[in-house]
């Protein structure tokens, strides 16, 4: 079946872009903390105190990396998305339960404005957004969002 005029593999090309926007930022912004957590750097080191200390935090890393190369590679980046929604979901709930919206730095006591808490809630929104649209792409389980078949007309 070829894809109709205007759509890009059968999906209306506004969505295929913002799927490759929302594909992008998530990535970036997964790429952009895996410094910080490959270093255990003192932010880092405040967050996953007493939640696993630097082994977790190496681990959330590299699953981090793993979902973010996922994301940029077309056939994989529903499950990029997943994994990464799975993982901010911790983090949100981190952020909800014990940090707070706004985490400190602990060598200087100053705030980071939530600016961590919005980052989590992008990458939440944008794996939200891939998902949406390349929700059939997804093993096991995209064929229970394949289109189902015309019923047949009756008179």
């Amino acid at each position: 079946m070829e894809p109709r005029a205007g759509t890009v593999s059968g999906r209306p090309r506004a969505a295929t872009v913002a799927a490759w926007v929302a594909q992008v930022v998530v990535a970036v912004i997964l790429f952009q903390t895996l410094f910080f957590k490959f270093t255990y750097a003192p932010e880092t080191a405040y967050i996953f105190e007493g939640r696993g200390g630097r082994p977790a935090a190496t681990a959330v890393g590299a699953l981090e990396l793993v979902a973010a190369v996922l994301l940029l590679i077309p056939r994989r980046a529903a499950v990029g998305a997943a994994l990464a929604l799975g993982l901010i979901g911790g983090a949100l709930f981190t952020h909800l339960t014990a940090l707070g919206i706004e985490v400190k730095d602990p060598t200087t006591g100053e705030g980071d404005g939530g600016l961590l808490f919005g980052l989590a809630v992008a990458v939440a929104a944008g794996s939200l957004v891939v998902l949406a649209v390349r929700r059939r792409e997804l093993p096991v389980v995209g064929g229970f969002f394949a289109p189902r078949p015309a019923a047949p007309a009756t008179r």
